[in-house]
């Protein structure tokens, strides 16, 4: 398998590394959107959210929400943006499982432009239905 996240990991490729533990890594996004756009990973390799074990799960996020008040804090960044991309069509490009933090700006003319679009004719409640039927406990 190649990944650059395990290749950080294992100090094979370098990084701007800003936390570290057992569970979790966190660094600085070598392309970022904003300078100081970081990211949070776990140290074991998972592909995507939806295969990272509820424990490691437990501790990536919150390893996030400190990253994401000292990135927010530091750098007096008037919000942040926490994003997940999972699979090749939602933007994921290295396929082990990370978040982003973003610092935002007021200034930054960074935006999201979303085609909202609308439900028609109990489309929602088929879609809800769809849903809840795949859910599991």
């Amino acid at each position: 398998m190649d990944c650059i996240f395990c290749d950080i990991i294992q100090r094979k490729s370098p990084a701007e590394i800003i936390y570290e533990d057992e569970k979790v890594i966190s660094f600085l996004d070598i392309r970022p959107i904003n300078y100081g756009h970081t990211l949070v990973i776990p140290i074991k390799h998972y592909e995507d959210f939806v295969s990272v074990p509820a424990d490691e799960m437990n501790a990536v996020i919150n390893v996030t929400q400190t990253i994401s008040e000292a990135v927010s804090k530091s750098l007096k960044a008037d919000g942040f943006n926490i994003i997940a991309n999972n699979g090749a069509a939602a933007g994921q490009r290295v396929f082990h499982f990370h978040f982003h933090i973003i610092p935002r700006y007021n200034t930054d003319n960074f935006h999201f432009r979303p085609i909202l679009k609308n439900y028609k004719n109990g489309s929602m409640k088929e879609i809800a239905d769809k849903i809840r039927s795949a859910v599991t406990k």
